[in-house]
């Protein structure tokens, strides 16, 4: 295991405060020089998992733009990459990105969201 994986299983398992909901919705996101869009494969209210072939490098800073099921809008926030998976780790290549500066509204709509999405999901 590489120093950016074993940092990365840590960073995830300290981090994360409550469990990932399932969705994939495409989210664009920049840093200082670059723009990108990938996609999400889970959320929760701390963050989310962006698939990508490419992943940053852990700690980088990047301003998000998503949009949930069922919001007219999308969701702009900032973040960090707290951890990264290279490819060939279990599951797909990608990097978890802690939201960072979520204002009032965009978090109780975050947390609404998840919170239904985690119910959809539990039911037969």
């Amino acid at each position: 295991m590489s120093v950016r994986q074993s940092e990365a299983v840590q960073t995830t398992v300290e981090r994360r405060q409550s469990p990932r909901a399932p969705v994939t919705v495409r989210v664009d996101y920049s840093t200082i020089d670059a723009l990108f869009s990938e996609f999400t494969r889970n959320i929760n209210e701390g963050g989310l998992f962006i698939e990508s072939d490419t992943p940053l490098a852990l700690d980088e800073q990047v301003q998000l733009q998503f949009r949930l099921p069922g919001l007219a809008d999308p969701i702009k926030a900032s973040g960090r990459v707290a951890w990264v998976r290279e490819a060939g780790a279990d599951g797909p290549p990608g990097m978890g990105i802690e939201f960072e500066n979520l204002d009032k509204g965009a978090r109780a709509l975050l947390d609404e969201i998840v919170q239904e999405l985690r119910v959809d999901r539990q039911r037969p």
